[in-house]
């Protein structure tokens, strides 16, 4: 047991004493044997030694986690988990369930979403604008899939309940409509009509599109209430009937109008393909896009999902390598979820075929098997299969001769290049000369980073 004298001695730099200590030796002195001042007391780490802690009785305190840059799991966790948890029992049925119910995607963090703050602002400043004016208006939200643009989305209705309710404004109605829910393109018309004639239906001739124009054309005939439509998976109108599309958003547009369009689709190309003509008549949306998630935004979103949890399933390394490889391939966070939860299969199957009593985490080992198998394909294994000069298959001559490896003339490359667009890997446009004849990738280029991922010979950078 040190004494008080070096206890202080070694806490303290030297020529500088603390003063409590020195004025005060008795309470300091208390103050080391006393479990509940040391439980409460913010300078109570200066009396302890930095390799091994006095033995002072107390029961319960949690382990800190060190500092030490070389921690994995502080890095990867940082300041959300301030102790470490208790060891999990994946033999119990019931706590596996909770941990897949935790990495489920449809299950709503209660720590709220992440990562996703600056889109949710914008989208919930123009909803606001256009309750407060009450004027219509339009919105695309684009992205890639699995990036959380339709959580988002229903959070934002959330925030706009709470925020009509605390000023005392009049809270809009809400519609959701999947576009791939639809009997035919035109059925969402109906859909919009039948939310604004509440009572009863109109008995007119006109269609439904029509009806719609005719009651935002005219004061007497618009509704008082606002309508938020939000129309998800756009995709499918901009695809096949982009004349349902340019009729949907100049809803918007007309005088008495009280429909706020919010658009979603997972395409973020599209947009440049459809925007132009909705510019030109007059009725082009506010855009927000959702970027795929990157990989420290994939670790949050993980951690935040496992902080309900009691116990650790996971060593830090293994959600770390899940997180690099989904925002290399996609940044899909759905993919990544379910290969989280795929983990957990693993691990839950190896166990069964062992008695051995320690239990242990989720490992690198068992996540590589997971990822393995969500990326494995038909499409994988063929590229695999293929020979070798046939797997490269960009700037092929400049390949070549920076690797060393004797190109082939000009008539095989050609052949090549057939039996790869036979197999479906690629598409080759139609040109008098085959060197002018342009390429195009029919396949997901996240099959072919990982078929490489182990031959670093044939890496290809994902973009």
């Amino acid at each position: 047991m040190p004494t008080l004298r070096s206890a202080t001695a070694s806490a303290s730099p030297v020529g500088t004493a603390s003063p409590t200590a020195i004025a005060t030796p008795r309470s300091a002195k208390r103050c080391l044997t006393s479990p509940r001042r040391v439980a409460v007391s913010p300078d109570a780490s200066q009396f302890t030694s930095p390799h091994k802690s006095p033995n002072i009785g107390i029961v319960g305190t949690p382990k800190l986690l060190s500092a030490s840059p070389r921690s994995s799991r502080k890095r990867l966790y940082g300041d959300f988990v301030a102790a470490e948890k208790p060891m999990w029992n994946p033999r119990d049925p019931t706590q596996i369930q909770v941990v897949k119910e935790a990495l489920h995607v449809a299950t709503v963090p209660s720590s709220g979403l992440v990562c996703r703050d600056d889109e949710q602002s914008r989208v919930l400043e123009f909803f606001k604008g256009c309750v407060e004016q009450e004027r219509a208006g339009s919105l695309y939200v684009c992205g890639c899939p699995g990036t959380g643009k339709t959580l988002s989305i229903n959070k934002v209705k959330e925030s706009v309940a709470r925020w009509a309710d605390e000023t005392g404004m009049e809270t809009p109605d809400a519609l959701s409509i999947n576009c791939t829910s639809l009997a035919n393109t035109h059925e969402i018309f109906s859909k919009i009509l039948a939310k604004f004639q509440t009572r009863k239906k109109a008995t007119c001739k006109l269609s439904p599109l029509q009806q719609l124009q005719t009651m935002f054309s005219h004061k007497e005939s618009a509704p008082r209430r606002m309508l938020l439509v939000v129309v998800d998976e756009m995709d499918y109108l901009i695809t096949r009937d982009r004349a349902v599309l340019h009729d949907l958003f100049m809803l918007t547009t007309y005088q008495f109008s009280r429909c706020i369009l919010i658009g979603i689709a997972n395409a973020i190309d599209l947009a440049d393909r459809f925007l132009p003509k909705l510019e030109s008549l007059n009725c082009k949306p506010l855009v927000v896009t959702f970027r795929a998630y990157s990989k420290d935004q994939i670790s949050d979103i993980i951690k935040h999902r496992l902080k309900v949890l009691e116990y650790d399933v996971f060593e830090p390394l293994a959600l770390e390598f899940c997180a690099r490889k989904i925002a290399a391939a996609s940044g899909d966070m759905r993919k990544a979820l379910g290969v989280c939860t795929s983990a957990v299969e693993v691990f839950e199957a190896r166990l069964q075929e062992t008695s051995d009593q320690e239990l242990g985490l989720v490992t690198f080992d068992h996540m590589d098997t997971a990822l393995s198998k969500a990326f494995k394909s038909p499409v994988v294994d063929s590229i695999l299969c293929l020979p070798q000069h046939q797997q490269l298959n960009k700037s092929y001559i400049e390949i070549c001769r920076s690797t060393q490896v004797p190109a082939v003339g000009m008539l095989e490359f050609s052949n090549m290049c057939m039996v790869l667009s036979d197999q479906g890997f690629m598409k080759l446009g139609q040109s008098k000369e085959d060197k002018l004849r342009k390429v195009m990738l029919l396949i997901d280029s996240s099959d072919i980073t990982f078929a490489f991922k182990d031959f670093a010979f044939y890496w290809i950078k994902p973009s």
